[in-house]
């Protein structure tokens, strides 16, 4: 597999710049939409818990804002058109324009909508780069941790893909015992985030507007989508 591969080629060859390199290999993965779980674990088992944590965390953010850049300039009219097909995208536009940093942050804890689409989508929102990147990082790290530790309970690299089966007994009380720990962990705060979630976009969905207004301009692509509530008809019919 190409990504084991990678990954024994950065145990073996690049010592101390290992993690610097990991981290940037999360750039194609995301903004290719792929999913780099592997690379996290991988950090995990090559690097431990301190190292390989602030190399996956680093990684996944700059991945992140790679797609996210990328979405809000020369892939926002093949973004906007992908719209569509997410119909609670409209409120989550909505909210993002009145707490940016707040919806970004609880969209990377509760999965609404596709992980791998979630960076393009929210290029073409009002989100500042800066509120989005800081979100982003802060809203991944619980699944990160929680792969890295995995990661760091693994015999070889062959376990971050396959053969499971040589792993010792012990060794599979560890790695079970951390993982439901893991999960009980992420579940509170996926919890905790989903209701947050769903009270946010609640305040801010509702308006009674059948359709809200894309205000947009298709001639310059720096521009972020902003989606604005109609609060008077009265301005429309003047």
């Amino acid at each position: 597999m190409i990504l084991k591969d990678f990954l024994v080629w950065i145990k073996d060859n690049l010592g101390p710049w290992g993690p610097l390199v990991l981290a940037l290999a999360y750039i194609p993965l995301t903004v290719l939409a792929v999913p780099a779980s592997i690379l996290t674990l991988g950090g995990g088992y090559l690097f431990g818990l301190p190292v390989g944590f602030v190399a996956d965390s680093i990684g996944a953010t700059i991945g992140a804002t790679a797609a996210f850049l990328l979405g809000r300039t020369i892939g926002r009219p093949y973004v906007l058109s992908k719209c569509k097909d997410y119909p609670k995208f409209q409120a989550v536009a909505i909210a993002i324009e009145r707490s940016g940093f707040k919806i970004v942050l609880l969209l990377r804890l509760v999965p609404l909508l596709p992980f791998n689409m979630l960076n393009y989508l929210l290029s073409v929102t009002p989100v500042g780069i800066g509120e989005y990147m800081l979100a982003s990082w802060l809203g991944m790290m619980p699944i990160t941790l929680a792969l890295v530790y995995v990661g760091t309970t693994l015999k070889d690299l062959s376990d971050v893909t396959h053969g499971w089966s040589e792993i010792s007994t012990t060794r599979w009380i560890l790695i079970i015992s951390g993982f439901v720990m893991s999960v009980i962990l992420i579940i509170c705060v996926t919890r905790i985030a989903k209701s947050s979630l769903e009270k946010a976009l609640a305040e801010n969905g509702d308006a009674g507007i059948p359709q809200l207004p894309v205000v947009a301009s298709p001639s310059d692509l720096q521009q972020p989508l902003v989606i604005r509530i109609d609060t008077s008809n009265e301005d429309h019919e003047k």
